[in-house]
Formats: C-alpha cells, structure tokens, sequence
C-alpha cells in the first residue's frame, strides 16, 4: 500500500472532492479513488473547553485516551496552552494530554485586579481543583519558566500524585538568576513604583519577539505568530499589569524553593530535564542543581533559547514518551 503524508493525503482528498471520486470512511483512516487506495496517518484530536472555577473560566486544551496516564503541560511566560500546539498530538498517541491557560493568559478569564489577586499560589489553587473536576488522580508535570512554580506548588500539596518531573526552563534554584533577574530583584527589595516601571519594557513586542529568537539556531524557523499573537493577549487593556504583578510574587517561589528540594530528596520523582542552554531568562546554570537532591534524572542541554519547543519540541516530544514509557507506562 502506498503512504502519503497527511498533507499530500489532504490534497489528494481535495482533488477527489472536486471530482466526485471520493469514499472516505467514518474513521478517517483510508480513502479510495477509482482503484486507488490510501492510507491517511492519524492524529489525535485536540479539543478545547472550559471549565469555570470561583467565577472564572478557565481554558484548556485536550486530547488522547481519556483511561491512559496523564501529562499535564504548564505554560511559561508571556504565552498560553498555545506554546503546546504541536506538542499535545504527539504525546496524545499515548498519553492523556491537558493544557491549561492561566487567568490573564490565553483564553482564561482575566479577571480584575481588584476581585483576583495574580500570584503563583492562586494559579496553582485553580489548576489543582482543574485537575480534581477532570478526575485526575496522577499526573506528570512539563514545567517551564511560570509552569514550574505553579506545578511544584502542585506537587507540595499532593506529592503522591505527580508521577515525573519534565522540566524546561524552569527553576527550583537560586543558581541560574543571573543578570536578567537584576531588575526584578530590585523590586522584590523595595514594592516601589519606581522599579516595577523598569520591568514594563518587558512587555513590548520587541521583547517578546526577542524572547522567542533569542538564542536560537535559526530565528528564521521561529514563526511570528508566536510572538504577535502573545503580544495581543499582552495589549489588551489593563492586562500589563498581571505580568508585572507576577514579577513581584515571584519573589515568593525563591523562597519556598528549599522546601520544594527537601520534597524532591523525599520522594524522588524520576525526572526529565530538556534545557536550551542559550536562555537568557533561565540559563542552563539553573539545570544542573536539581541532581543535587533527586537521584533518578536524565538531563538534556539543548542548542536553543527560551522557547525550546518551538525549535526542538518535536525531539523533546520524542524523548518524553521515552522516558514516561520507561517510568510511567512499564511502572503500571
């Protein structure tokens, strides 16, 4: 039998339309033209929802067998469930796949700052009563730049729960804040007007397209919608100030990081590390400590930025179902 990519098969399939030739199963899994057949590669269907939580919707993205083990992706700064686009499919043969955006982020509410106050603690309180309405007892946790406060929160409060570590980016180390941490650190000192409007050039589009570029091999395979479409999310009116709340709480991960490693030295999670080793915001200094207090880790520094999905994802999607087959599906 002949095999096409999905994108040839679409076109094939369009050509067939337009002729009337065409008998395409329910499954979507063959189609056949005259005396042609076709085999079509499948792809999990992503799906999207929302659930309301306090008064606040709070969005999610979706996909794979609702009865296999679960990976639940949290996004870094200043994206959405979006960063995991092409991520969730790949893991969803396998895997129970779930994205959740923030409230400020994404489609999530964003509500007032007024009615809701923006910390990593009432992002991880929301996504922890997420995950109890979607009935999932265990899980295991990507954790980038934002991800990683809000899931190691997760992982303090029900420790029995979190089946790996698969971390990017994300920090549980005062190793790693380097010079880009200067400035916020200096309105963790003080609360004043006056340092938090230092950070707001954190928040144009020149920043936010350097977040995605910088550091990587070729900045020309980085697509612009990345970055335009944070940037919109970003400009909405009144939504600047949730980052620049978040700047300032994030004080309050550094503090609870020596608790997070006594937890890691107590209960050993088998953790995945995929770093791009070029990341200004997290350098990879911030990837090495976590073998200090956990013992069963597989590092991996990679020759990117930030955003290393965009540049890597299908690698680093190709090394997590590796090691969950390993740690997760043959521990079952």
């Amino acid at each position: 039998m002949t095999r096409f990519t999905t994108t040839t098969a679409l076109a094939l399939t369009a050509a067939a339309l337009t002729t009337g030739a065409l008998s395409l199963s329910r499954s979507d899994a063959s189609v056949s033209s005259g005396d042609a057949s076709i085999s079509v590669t499948s792809t999990p269907v992503v799906t999207y929802a929302t659930e309301t939580i306090d008064g606040l919707d709070v969005f999610y993205r979706e996909a794979g067998p609702q009865d296999a083990p679960v990976v639940l992706l949290l996004h870094g700064f200043p994206t959405s469930s979006h960063m995991f686009r092409d991520m969730i499919p790949q893991l969803a043969t396998e895997f129970r796949v779930i994205a959740p955006d923030y409230p400020g982020y994404g489609h999530s509410s964003m509500p007032d700052r007024a009615d809701f106050e923006y910390t990593f603690a009432n992002y991880a309180d929301l996504i922890e009563e997420l995950t109890q309405r979607l009935g999932l007892d265990t899980y295991s946790l990507y954790l980038m730049d934002y991800g990683a406060p809000v899931g190691f929160r997760l992982f303090e409060k029900a420790p029995e729960k979190v089946d790996a570590f698969l971390i990017q980016n994300g920090n549980a180390y005062v190793e790693g804040l380097e010079t880009f941490w200067d400035p916020i650190k200096d309105y963790w000192k003080t609360g004043a007007d006056a340092e938090r409007e230092v950070l707001r050039p954190f928040l144009t589009i020149e920043t936010t397209e350097w977040q995605y570029t910088h550091g990587t091999r070729n900045p020309n395979t980085i697509s612009p919608d990345t970055w335009t479409m944070d940037q919109w999310f970003l400009d909405r009116p009144g939504n600047q100030e949730i980052p620049l709340d978040l700047f300032y709480d994030s004080r309050t991960n550094v503090d609870r990081y020596p608790a997070w490693q006594a937890l890691f030295r107590e209960h050993q999670v088998p953790t995945l590390i995929t770093w791009g080793k070029n990341d200004y915001i997290f350098p990879e200094a911030g990837a090495h400590p976590y073998t200090r207090d956990l013992k069963d880790v597989e590092t991996h520094i990679l020759d990117t930025g930030h955003f290393a999905l965009e540049e890597d994802g299908e690698l680093i999607g190709t090394l997590i179902t590796d090691f969950l087959r390993r740690k997760v599906l043959d521990a079952e």
